[in-house]
């Protein structure tokens, strides 16, 4: 059985190593195939173009887990909508059905919720132009999968950090990091959990939820997680006061219907995840 992987930076190399470490096939679709690593058969693909390369024809699951070149519509609308558009083309053109196809999508789906908390079965209202053509693309792999046998799974995944993954830590360090002065959750995800739920999402024999909520078990307000930081690294409280809006907006996300499939954390919660980020645990894969 074949994985593909299609977009395998950082994320879809972990997800892909732990899809070989279980005995799968995996193929990684990327523009520059020679960074990957043995275990992954490189294959240079650019998903922003329609010429693609054939897809194997015992592939059973396609992992599509792609990013924007910068932070523009028409950098995201050409990764997100173009790209995923481009895997289904070659996967029709080929005549290949696999079991599963998911869809590496974000939390910026939901906007902001004002402290609430949200799950699956919240009606996206995204927030902002990243938001809303991630939820096209989200609605994309959906219709063009309604009369097929593939089940189609997308992951909205919160913040994720990890090796390499260290904008938090950079900015208590160099004295940037500013607690706001009126609560504000934040969800994230270690990037090893990212890839955990990945194959988990793909190989469960149930069938799955067309959508599943990525984050950890702690959507901790942001001052919380930069005075634990500060205290791990030695150093006084960030101070407070007036910050612009969040990136992912004020909302608290639950991944009940993601632990209920059986996954279970590496590092449920940032106190873990960043403990192991300081003290060196992990590769940041090119």
């Amino acid at each position: 059985m074949t994985i593909l992987v299609a977009g395998c930076g950082d994320l879809g190399t972990e997800a892909g190593l732990r899809f070989a470490a279980d005995g799968h096939r995996v193929v990684g679709w990327r523009r520059s195939p020679g960074k990957l690593p043995a275990l992954i058969e490189g294959v240079a693909a650019d998903l922003s173009s329609p010429e693609l390369p054939p897809v194997p024809a015992d592939t059973t699951a396609v992992v599509v887990a792609v990013a924007a070149d910068s932070p523009t519509e028409e950098a995201y609308r050409t990764a997100y909508v173009d790209g995923l558009s481009h895997v289904l083309d070659a996967l029709e053109r080929d005549g290949v059905t696999p079991r599963r196809i998911l869809f590496v999508s974000s939390t910026a789906v939901y906007g902001d919720a004002g402290g609430g908390w949200i799950d699956e079965s919240t009606t996206p209202v995204p927030g902002s132009f990243s938001g809303r053509i991630i939820r096209e693309a989200e609605d994309l792999l959906h219709e063009r999968l309604r009369e097929t046998p593939t089940a189609g799974v997308v992951l909205r995944l919160g913040g994720i950090y990890g090796p390499g993954r260290t904008r938090l830590i950079d900015q208590v360090r160099n004295g940037t990091a500013v607690v706001p002065d009126a609560p504000r959750y934040t969800n994230r995800i270690h990037r090893d959990d990212a890839a955990g739920a990945i194959v988990q999402l793909c190989t469960i024999d149930d069938a799955p939820s067309p959508f599943y909520v990525g984050v950890d078990d702690d959507p901790a307000e942001l001052g919380d997680v930069l005075r634990f930081l500060a205290s791990e690294l030695g150093l006084q409280d960030p101070p407070s006061g007036i910050v612009g809006d969040g990136r992912g907006g004020n909302k608290r996300c639950s991944n009940k219907l993601l632990r209920g499939t059986g996954y279970s954390f590496v590092y449920p919660t940032f106190r873990e995840g960043y403990r192991a980020i300081l003290a060196g645990v992990g590769v940041r894969h090119p």
